[in-house]
């Protein structure tokens, strides 16, 4: 038995482990019956790139559901995003893989792997006796994982320099850019290439704006030196133990929820749409808006 059999058999053993999920097994079902010759016309000509931008689509509906504290309809949207793996799955399967020629993986190989790679990052969990139960908090929890991860990226390159995955490669290019800012700056803090204080990255912003204040306005080199600026700002964030993507986010809802209150009192008090108030008074809604949360 090699390791995730072990941990397994030790998981089934506990009361309450869960069981079968024969509906797990129906929906996988559905999904390659949808891609049957005589299936779903849109579904049998879907490729990974075709779908790909669902993917993202479903999952910050997903993140909406959280954010709203709506539990019914994040049920609904877990479902749209694991819909999402199982069409890529059945994808690969199908021979959907650029090059492939059919039997690539399926959903089994996507949990078999994810499985084994949960349980190799959770020593403290599934480990030998010395190792479960050392670890007390979070913290701990991802600077092991952390450590896990460097070792598999060193074991992925062993003997062949060039094959060694580099310390951003696996941090997708396509998330969202304050995210992505996030992701590498700690990376790169890990690996000792940091600010030793929050001061100085606060020194490092006003060093950006003073080259950004120096181009053309509008010009390219501007845009460029903008986006300085708004990287250091991340790194204040991870200074301060602060999410930058999650304290956007929240500020993007606060200020649509005081945008609709100024449309609201634009109606009620002038008789008016809010794009046809003056600035000044816009500034007054704004101000009565805040003020009455």
């Amino acid at each position: 038995m090699d390791m995730t059999d072990i941990a397994d058999a030790e998981s089934r053993e506990r009361a309450g482990a869960p069981g079968e999920h024969p509906e797990f097994d129906r929906l996988v079902r559905t999904i390659w019956r949808l891609r049957q010759p005589d299936g779903c016309p849109w579904d049998r000509v879907q490729t990974h790139a075709s779908i790909s931008k669902n993917m993202i689509e479903e999952a910050y509906e997903a993140v909406q559901c959280i954010a709203d504290g709506d539990e019914t309809h994040l049920r609904e949207e877990l479902g749209d995003v694991l819909m999402q793996v199982l069409l890529h799955a059945q994808i690969a399967a199908d021979g959907g893989v650029a090059g492939g020629t059919g039997g690539a993986y399926d959903i089994d190989d996507v949990c078999r792997e994810l499985n084994e790679k949960l349980v190799r990052r959770h020593p403290h969990v599934f480990g030998g006796p010395a190792e479960v139960g050392a670890v007390d908090s979070a913290g701990q929890v991802l600077d092991i994982w952390d450590s896990v991860k460097k070792d598999e990226r060193e074991a992925a390159g062993a003997g062949d320099a060039e094959a060694v995955p580099g310390l951003l490669d696996s941090v997708p290019v396509s998330l969202p850019a304050l995210m992505q800012a996030q992701k590498i700056s700690k990376r790169a803090a890990k690996a000792g290439f940091d600010w030793d204080s929050v001061e100085d990255v606060w020194a490092k912003v006003a060093e950006e704006r003073a080259e950004y204040e120096a181009e053309a306005p509008g010009s390219d080199a501007a845009a460029e030196e903008f986006g300085d600026i708004l990287f250091a700002l991340v790194n204040v964030a991870r200074k301060q133990g602060i999410d930058a993507e999650e304290a956007l986010a929240a500020s993007n809802r606060k200020f649509r929820r005081r945008w609709a209150r100024v449309e609201a009192l634009a109606r009620e008090l002038d008789g008016a749409d809010a794009s046809d108030e003056r600035t000044a008074r816009l500034n007054e809604l704004w101000d009565q808006a805040k003020s009455e949360e």
